[in-house]
């Protein structure tokens, strides 16, 4: 039984997107980007650190636990406008945003998976990699449908939310911040909304959405 917290995720569905973004967003999502590659970089250094916090206490720094949790959340935000399942302009930094991605602090880590979760995940980077193809076809096909509908098209838009989902789960254990291993599954978002504060917004976003 594994007691280890997996990563939450999932994207509040949008009733109408604009037909004109989806020219420019990937343009609009530069600064972003930038951004993105310093701190990247800099959790890098963090998780360097994180190793040796885990290996002799058997537990992440926290403070270091929260940036780096923060820089994936960001770059979840963003990867969720470009990929066209929202309009709004994500925040720089933590703010309110129609994405769930929430992981609980874990109580103690192993220090031994410290040394091969890279390897354990390889099966799943074979198929995420293979799913990536269809991910790709489902944006071609999405971006003509917001152009001519003004709709993501709801399947797609649950299947490019259960590839994220599955990413992220694999991200989240590949940089130490859980032991639980990633199921080989899209997986659903939690069926209660009181997991996250905020997530009933979410759920039923406002109408100026």
């Amino acid at each position: 039984m594994n007691s280890q917290p997996l990563l939450q995720y999932d994207v509040a569905y949008p009733e109408r997107l604009s037909r004109g973004l989806i020219f420019i967003k990937w343009l609009l999502a530069i600064p972003h980007l930038f951004v993105l590659q310093f701190l990247v970089a800099a959790m890098s250094i963090t998780t360097f650190i994180a190793i040796f916090g885990i290996l002799f206490t058997g537990n992440y720094p926290r403070g270091l636990w929260d940036f780096g949790l923060m820089v994936l959340r960001w770059q979840a935000r963003v990867s969720a406008y470009t990929m066209l399942q929202r309009d709004e302009y994500p925040p720089f930094g933590d703010d309110d945003y129609p994405v769930l991605f929430h992981l609980d602090y874990p109580a103690s880590l192993s220090r031994w998976k410290i040394f091969f979760k890279w390897l354990l995940v390889f099966p799943h980077l074979i198929v995420l990699s293979i799913l990536s193809i269809a991910v790709g076809f489902a944006l071609f096909i999405t971006w003509f449908a917001i152009l001519f509908t003004g709709r993501f098209p709801r399947g797609m838009f649950d299947f490019l939310n259960g590839f994220s989902r599955w990413a992220h789960r694999v991200n989240t254990y590949i940089n130490l911040f859980t032991d639980a291993y990633p199921p080989f599954s899209m997986g659903e978002p939690p069926a209660s909304a009181s997991l996250i504060g905020g997530y009933q917004q979410l759920q039923s976003p406002p109408a100026n959405w």
